[in-house]
């Protein structure tokens, strides 16, 4: 076998060991009935609340959302993995089920308190997810695991949105009903079929010493090129969230239809599900500090694009496919980050990045409204600076300090 194909697509899929593949799989299932942050703001409104509270809502479980991935972190590397992921779709499930209860204006803060429980639960799983393909998975194959993870989320996400057209047709109570079965179900298959990988032990204090000097948040302070990493990736995602936001105004200033966004939508999804795994394939091969860096460039190209299109829906397109192009060639690699730095410290720096993704999701919104109300067209160039500054700021952050690999403890056999 020559050394092209031995680090291809199939060859990753045939190293990926069957917990992964349980992992991902469970993902996907859980990602097909999440449907709690894409649609809580219009089944308020449904069920009589304005639309300003409604969006307390959405504050709440973004909120809650950026704690649990801190939180997630933190339990993965006390409890272990399948511990830390069974645990939080086991909550997650009840508390999105009751959110049809509680909905209504008489029981509106009840609701925004389960909704912020809800998120905190929820977004608690996913740094244990990351240690297992970072531990798990053979090192070669290891930004390519990450790639998967995405495929695995992007698909169900475009599942969800068909499944909710299906049951908001029935009875939108369903949405929150089948949400919290899927929960408890990759729960179940957590406990079942998953090994819990628990963290190595962090150093011990000197004498004299009050902390230990391995501490992971105070080894995280100190880490000048992770915290590059961190403002790459709060810059980045801010970002990004023009892409719903800004990106659709702007279509809708020059007289587009929104048909449009809504095709650009749904091709850079079909794109990203079916050839990241692909493009990661060829990606792999070159130094990662440019991959990220022309991914960020390419990316940014983007909005340029957007912002001198003046109504052209071809400009509109073309510039989608680099933003799709130059979210394969950097997603992965950054994704992929935290899960270099050693296994003793590991779950933790997974999930600060989480909260700092979710700080930067909830924030990306608001501050792009705003933006574009000041700037109009002018925003689109300086989201283009933006990605170009992130780009930067990745290349120098993504490099990593090699360390003796330290080998977690796996409490289960079910890891071949």
């Amino acid at each position: 076998m020559n050394e092209r194909a031995s680090d291809g697509v199939l060859a990753a899929i045939r190293a990926t060991p069957a917990s992964i593949r349980y992992l991902l799989g469970g993902m996907l299932l859980n990602q097909l009935g999440a449907f709690v942050q894409s649609f809580l703001l219009l089944y308020l409104v449904h069920r009589g609340v304005s639309a300003e509270l409604a969006g307390v809502g959405l504050v709440a479980y973004a909120v809650g959302a950026i704690i649990g991935s801190a939180l997630g972190g933190e339990l993965a590397h006390r409890l272990g993995t399948r511990v830390t992921i069974g645990l939080a779709m086991a909550a997650s499930g009840p508390l999105v089920a009751l959110i049809p209860l509680l909905s209504g204006p008489g029981t509106f803060w009840l609701v925004v308190l389960d909704v912020g429980l809800a998120g905190l639960v929820t977004q608690a799983y996913r740094p244990a997810a990351s240690v297992m393909l970072a531990e798990l998975m053979p090192e070669k194959f290891q930004v390519m695991s990450f790639s998967m993870m995405r495929i695995a989320l992007n698909a169900g996400a475009a599942g969800a949105a068909l499944l909710a057209t299906v049951f908001i047709a029935v009875n939108w109570d369903l949405l929150f009903y089948v949400d919290g079965a899927t929960a408890v179900l990759y729960s179940l298959l957590a406990f079942s079929l998953l090994p819990n990988v628990v963290a190595p032990p962090e150093e011990e204090p000197a004498p004299g010493e009050t902390a230990s000097r391995g501490s992971a948040y105070g080894v995280l302070a100190r880490d000048g090129r992770f915290l590059m990493y961190l403002a790459a990736v709060f810059i980045g995602t801010l970002v990004y969230a023009q892409y719903t936001v800004a990106l659709p105004l702007k279509i809708v200033a020059d007289g587009l239809s929104t048909d449009l966004y809504s095709f650009v939508l749904a091709t850079s999804g079909i794109v990203l599900i079916t050839c990241e795994l692909k493009i990661t394939s060829y990606i792999v091969k070159w130094p990662p500090s440019l991959a990220v860096f022309l991914g960020h460039v390419v990316f940014g190209l983007a909005f340029l694009g957007w912002g001198l299109s003046s109504g052209n829906a071809a400009v509109v397109i073309i510039s989608a496919a680099l933003f799709t192009g130059g979210l394969m060639m950097s997603g992965p690699t950054m994704f992929a980050r935290p899960a270099k730095v050693p296994a003793r410290y590991r779950a933790r720096y997974l999930g600060v990045t989480s909260s700092i993704t979710g700080l930067a999701q909830a924030l990306g919104p608001i501050l792009g409204v705003l933006a574009w109300t000041a700037l109009g067209t002018v925003f689109f160039p300086v989201l283009t600076v933006l990605a170009v500054v992130t780009g930067v700021l990745a290349w120098g952050g993504i490099k990593v300090k090699p360390e003796p690999k330290a080998e977690p403890v796996v409490t289960s056999e079910a890891v071949a």
